[in-house]
């Protein structure tokens, strides 16, 4: 089973080969919580747990990495204007997090890392880069000078020009980059382009006692100590949306190749596109977002599961009512298929299946740059060849497959029954009434009652149940509103 990828280092789409055999490493850039995530940032969590389960079909030993930024400039402002502390604002929105992007099949990572946890592993980072001769601590002004809302103290900060690598993650050359075009442009800079590994903190904002006064890392430096800790010096993969290419990503790979003398951090980088809403990247900074938590209020996740993976991940994806529209009617017609056969069958039953219970056309796409939307075109294969078998064996073995290949996807997870009557547990409906009200609507239709059956149907209707009138009888389903 060969696994090829798009490499963004290279440029190319290369055959994936884990540093040491049968195990692989990986790292995914995890949201900064201060607010409930939006659709945008379910995308690189869907695509890469998509990557995550092909992986563990091939390699017996995989190691999944999933950050959370809990102390960042954007949680200290969200918390000062809700008046709540700090660490609260950020451990009550990680939580949602969770929870937002577990209703949309995501699996928990391996390991979960927090900034907060690993300060000390930071300023080891941070002094051997001092050390090196790639970071200064800045002082004259920036000991002298408030910013940031009060901060006096000491900044360290990563010196560019010391990296004669720096730049080649992007394609960007030190003279390609306009100083301060995404950096903060400050007199204590010995170049424009440097930027902060540690910056101080004033009393009122999160902060750590460190060689250089108390104070809090930067962002980027946060991210490759954490990988350090966790998955040692060099990963295979890193991946992440392709925002976070220049300057994150960069900049991680500086850093952490400076530590390593030389020898790059990341053997695979992966980045994911992003979703717009019209022409502009989905963005709270531009307020042109959609909470997962609004969706949810109305779509399955299922269905917003299927509708980021209807697009290949390293493209850009317009969200709109269309596409949501079209992944619950997708997402249907694989429920249909399993409808007849399968009873209370799930995907989950193929968790721990090996790598040939699962089928070729949906692993083969897959291994392919991770092709999202040939392998959901590979499920509905399955569902046609169902539609179409002609007896009941040849159709519990495409099932099989078909549920197999869902799991594959994070699809298929819940009885066909299940979703289009919804769970046990939703108050919404009566199944024994609609029940009784199909068996009185076909009595009418019988007794050539037009009238009254067509009042059952909309009775049903008010209650956002749909009757679907088959030759093997009358099925129905629960209609989500929206």
């Amino acid at each position: 089973m060969e696994i090829h990828l798009h490499n963004t280092q290279s440029g190319v789409k290369e055959r994936f080969e884990p540093l040491r055999p049968g195990e692989v490493s990986i790292y995914v850039c995890g949201p900064t919580v201060y607010d409930l995530v939006h659709i945008g940032n379910a995308l690189p969590a869907v695509a890469f747990d998509v990557l995550v389960r092909l992986l563990r079909l091939a390699y017996p030993k995989v190691k999944y990495v999933r950050n959370i930024t809990d102390v960042d400039d954007k949680i200290n402002a969200a918390a000062a204007r809700a008046g709540r502390p700090i660490g609260e604002l950020a451990a009550t929105y990680a939580e949602e997090y969770r929870q937002d992007i577990a209703a949309l099949g995501v699996a928990e990572p391996d390991v979960e890392p927090r900034a907060t946890e690993h300060i000390a592993e930071i300023i080891r980072m941070i002094e051997a880069l001092i050390e090196r001769g790639n970071a200064y601590a800045a002082g004259g002004a920036a000991r002298d000078e408030p910013r940031n809302g009060g901060e006096t103290g000491i900044h360290v900060l990563f010196h560019v020009p010391s990296d004669p690598a720096y730049g080649t993650l992007c394609k960007r050359s030190l003279d390609e980059m306009r100083d301060g075009a995404r950096v903060e442009v400050a007199p204590y800079k010995k170049d424009p382009k440097d930027f902060v590994l540690w910056k101080p903190s004033s009393a009122d904002l999160p902060g750590w006692e460190s060689p250089w006064g108390r104070g809090r890392p930067g962002w980027h430096i946060e991210c490759s100590a954490m990988i350090r800790a966790h998955l040692g010096a060099v990963i295979d993969i890193h991946g992440g949306g392709s925002d976070l290419a220049f300057p994150h990503h960069e900049n991680e790979s500086a850093q952490s190749r400076c530590v390593n003398d030389g020898a790059a951090s990341v053997r695979y980088w992966m980045h994911n596109g992003m979703l717009t809403l019209g022409a502009a990247k989905m963005s709270k900074s531009l307020g042109n977002i959609v909470t997962i938590r609004e969706l949810l209020a109305d779509h399955d996740g299922e269905t917003l599961r299927y509708a980021l993976l209807s697009g290949h991940y390293r493209q850009s994806l317009v969200w709109n009512d269309a596409l949501l529209a079209q992944a619950q009617a997708s997402v249907d017609a694989l429920y249909q298929a399993l409808r007849d056969g399968c009873g209370a069958a799930t995907s989950s039953a193929y968790a721990q299946a090996n790598a040939d219970a699962f089928p070729a056309t949906v692993l083969d796409a897959l291994c392919d740059d991770l092709n999202t939307p040939k392998a959901l075109a590979a499920l509905h294969g399955l569902a046609r060849d169902i539609n179409r078998a002609e007896d009941r064996a040849q159709a519990d073995a495409l099932r099989s497959q078909l549920l197999a290949g869902g799991w594959l996807l994070g699809l298929l997870s819940k009885p066909a029954a299940e979703h289009f009557h919804g769970d046990s547990t939703n108050a919404s409906v009566d199944g024994a009434r609609v029940e009784s009200l199909i068996e009185q609507r076909a009595a009418a239709r019988a007794a050539r009652d037009f009238a009254r059956a067509d009042a059952i149907r909309a009775e049903l209707a008010q209650l956002n149940v749909e009757l679907e009138d088959t030759r093997e009888g009358t099925r129905w389903r629960l209609v989500r509103n929206g």
